[in-house]
């Protein structure tokens, strides 16, 4: 984990793609779109199978390397209702036995306003952004916000390294700005949108079990 100061609060960035606010030992996940690729099978389109199986198990990696109590998702736990296939509401159901003790709450999503809130048995809290804790702002969208800083997801956020287009290498990371902090989008089976850090923003870039911090960029002489 490697940690940081974002909005006020001490933070933890963990190499599974998800942050740990440290004083409440509460974990940020983002964007984890459970039932993606079964609402691509669905459709006809062929995608691999054990996307939540795995999202599961490194989401239980994050849980017992963090010591969180609590776990806020921040937004898009569901990724539509053609998701809801009775394999991944099992596979969701098992792992939630196996962490009956964790504190579950999402922030709703835009996927989540079309796949439905989790069934009630996987005992999930549900609110619509944002979740004020302390200071910050936990929401779904990265629109900054007059009341607090603003930690969020959506935007899939990755950076791309290296020159030529064969040598290049795209990595999720974590993107903070002034007032809004991104994190990278948790599901095995998602897209990523590349971003440009500005002047004062900060950029941290998972590569395999590391979090390491990108040289900041400076204002032009």
């Amino acid at each position: 984990m490697l940690e940081v100061e974002v909005g006020g609060a001490p933070l933890a960035l963990l190499p599974q793609r998800a942050a740990l606010l440290t004083q409440e030992r509460c974990l940020l996940v983002a964007d984890l779109h459970f039932g993606k690729a079964a609402s691509f099978r669905r459709l006809g389109v062929p995608v691999p199978r054990g996307t939540t199986e795995q999202n599961l198990q490194v989401l239980s990696e994050a849980v017992a390397a963090s010591g969180a109590r609590r776990v806020v998702f921040l937004g898009d736990l569901l990724h539509s209702a053609q998701g809801r296939v009775p394999a991944t509401l099992q596979a969701l159901a098992q792992w939630r036995r196996a962490h009956a003790a964790l504190d579950l709450l999402l922030v709703r999503g835009n996927h989540d306003a079309r796949a439905g809130d989790p069934p009630p048995e996987l005992g999930v809290q549900v609110v619509d952004e944002p979740l004020a804790l302390g200071g910050l702002r936990l929401c779904h969208h990265p629109q900054a916000r007059a009341d607090g800083y603003v930690l969020a997801g959506h935007l899939h956020p990755c950076v791309v390294l290296g020159g030529a287009a064969h040598q290049r290498l795209r990595l999720p990371c974590f993107h903070f700005g002034a007032r809004v902090g991104v994190l990278p989008a948790f599901g095995a089976f998602t897209g990523m949108h590349a971003v440009r850090a500005q002047p004062g923003e900060r950029v941290f870039v998972v590569a395999g079990d590391t979090v390491a911090p990108l040289p900041q960029p400076t204002l032009a002489a």
